[in-house]
């Protein structure tokens, strides 16, 4: 019987990007309405280097923007940013955060978030991959598709480095191929239903 994760049933829009980035995040959260009633996770692949999205992206949504802390409750109308050397994960409707389990190489965080989603979250899933190098977040997409989420991929002309976006599509598991704008207009049409539903 869940009992404190009842009422975690919104829907959760994972982001996922990396070097160039920052772009498609502020692109998409300009376009993006703040009373949707979905959570927005940016899984911003970084190993060393702090992250001060925190602190950049509110001069683009009126959303609140909010760096993870551990056990920080997930909200919906919420924009939340991993922090460095972490890996995330959801449990009981809170954030739960790992020392990273791929320290050398290419960072997997999109993925680990991903696959912990499909596990442990009771709402719509959404599944954003933007502008990055290397392909973090394909692997997982198919899982996400499994659960009856929806998988969106930049389109890899409107991004800075379309690596990730390409390695998402590759994957064979992506509904839409979009500009960051387009990408709003999806997720709020996507939200829109699940109010509706």
């Amino acid at each position: 019987m869940k009992t404190k994760n009842s009422a975690k049933d919104f829907p959760i829009v994972c982001v996922g990007g990396s070097a160039g980035g920052l772009d498609a995040y502020t692109r998409l959260l300009k376009n993006l309405p703040s009373d949707m009633g979905v959570a927005i996770v940016i899984v911003n692949h970084l190993r060393q280097v702090a992250t001060f999205l925190h602190e950049i992206l509110p001069r683009y949504t009126d959303m609140p923007v909010e760096l993870i802390t551990e056990k920080l409750d997930i909200l919906p109308n919420h924009v939340f940013i991993i922090p460095e050397k972490r890996d995330l994960h959801v449990l009981n409707g809170e954030f739960s955060l790992k020392p990273i389990s791929k320290p050398w190489g290419w960072p997997d965080v999109i993925t680990v978030f991903m696959r912990s989603l499909t596990e442990n979250w009771d709402g719509k899933l959404v599944a954003v991959i933007v502008s990055g190098f290397d392909g973090d977040g394909a692997d997982a997409l198919c899982g996400i598709k499994e659960v009856g989420g929806i998988t969106i991929a930049q389109k890899p002309e409107t991004a800075a480095q379309p690596d990730m976006p390409e390695s998402a599509i590759a994957s064979g598991c992506i509904d839409f191929i979009l500009s960051p704008e387009d990408i709003a207009k999806e997720i709020a049409r996507i939200a829109h239903n699940e109010k509706d539903s």
